[in-house]
């Protein structure tokens, strides 16, 4: 049976010997879902799920430490480097180990690339004229019509803060983004929450991911549309976002985490990625196609898609948020 969807609820513990318990970012619940489904009938281990913000989910698993919890934990990076770091990941074993790319796994084996993404912003359908670039944002049209998640606490608002440094340089970004509290709502831990709110026409503007942007249009026919706003030379840029997986070091059931491990990435599993969850494969004998594939690819074409590096990220973490929450006023 699988265990409910909540912001961080549930029980949590993988106590019973046919439970497997995992911690998740928000965005891939509705794939889960499925397969979760699947996991059980093949194997009996029914999994409890627990689904948060990017580093709400991290941090729970930090503050059960002398009571773990937690078996496999999925999140975004640099949140996943983090918990690695913290020590909360243990060797996570993958049974194709040949088909994931050197970039898609950690080198001390802790972690793996579950699912491929990437970083986009939304717009209402509704408004009009379309925010275009990232000078657009700063328009008095959109104040308190405007909203991010937040850097340091999510991995779509982290992203957000990364790209606009790599495109603007350090301190033009944290200038960009003290202007930008102007039109800013307030803090949110998690980006989940604010796609509905723009679809609703609450919010004009918000940031998201690709994935789980076009899963809400899809599934729940989402009244916005992705976009990746110009820079001032008319550029489009994006950067690498994936979902990592990895299994806990003091998982409460180990055997049942690998299982479920072995099953997300086992290659039948990952290929119902891009159709079910607007996801591709890290796997390299793996190739996402449909219509749905296409949406994706459609999502980044023309962008430069930039690869961070996380660990340099990581090291340099709480440098990064201090200057942004002096930046913002946070």
């Amino acid at each position: 049976m699988v265990g409910a969807l909540s912001a961080c609820g549930g029980t949590g513990g993988a106590s019973n010997a046919d439970s497997v318990t995992l911690y998740s970012a928000d965005g891939l619940g509705d794939w889960y879902k499925e397969q979760f489904q699947a996991f059980e009938e093949q194997t009996g281990i029914s999994v409890e799920y627990v689904e948060g913000g990017s580093g709400e989910v991290v941090s729970r698993a930090e503050k059960e430490k002398s009571n773990p919890q937690v078996d496999v934990l999925v999140t975004l990076p640099p949140f996943i480097q983090q918990a690695d770091k913290q020590g909360t990941l243990g060797t996570t074993k993958i049974a194709d180990d040949a088909v994931i790319p050197a970039a898609d796994k950690a080198a001390n084996g802790h972690y793996v690339t579950l699912a491929n993404n990437y970083f986009t912003m939304i717009r209402g359908t509704a408004v009009e004229p379309k925010a275009q670039s990232w000078d657009d944002l700063l328009d008095p049209r959109f104040r308190q019509k405007l909203q991010y998640s937040t850097p340091g606490q999510a991995g779509d608002g982290t992203a957000l803060l990364l790209l606009l440094r790599h495109v603007m340089g350090e301190q033009q970004a944290l200038d960009y983004l003290g202007k930008l509290q102007a039109n800013n709502v307030g803090p949110s831990a998690s980006t989940g929450k604010l796609g509905p709110k723009v679809s609703k026409g609450e919010l004009a503007v918000a940031n998201s991911d690709v994935q789980m942007a076009l899963t809400s249009i899809a599934n729940d026919s989402a009244a916005f549309e992705t976009f990746l706003p110009t820079t001032a030379d008319g550029k489009r840029i994006t950067m690498a976002l994936p979902y990592v997986m990895g299994k806990a070091a003091q998982a409460p059931q180990p055997e049942n985490a690998q299982k479920l491990i072995d099953f997300l990435m086992s290659a039948p599993v990952q290929q119902t990625l891009a159709e079910q969850a607007f996801g591709s494969s890290p796997r390299t004998d793996v190739e996402a196609a449909g219509p749905k594939a296409e949406m994706i690819a459609a999502a980044v074409k023309g962008a430069e898609i930039w690869q961070p590096d996380w660990n340099d990220v990581n090291n340099n973490f709480d440098a990064l948020i201090d200057a942004y929450n002096k930046a913002t006023g946070q």
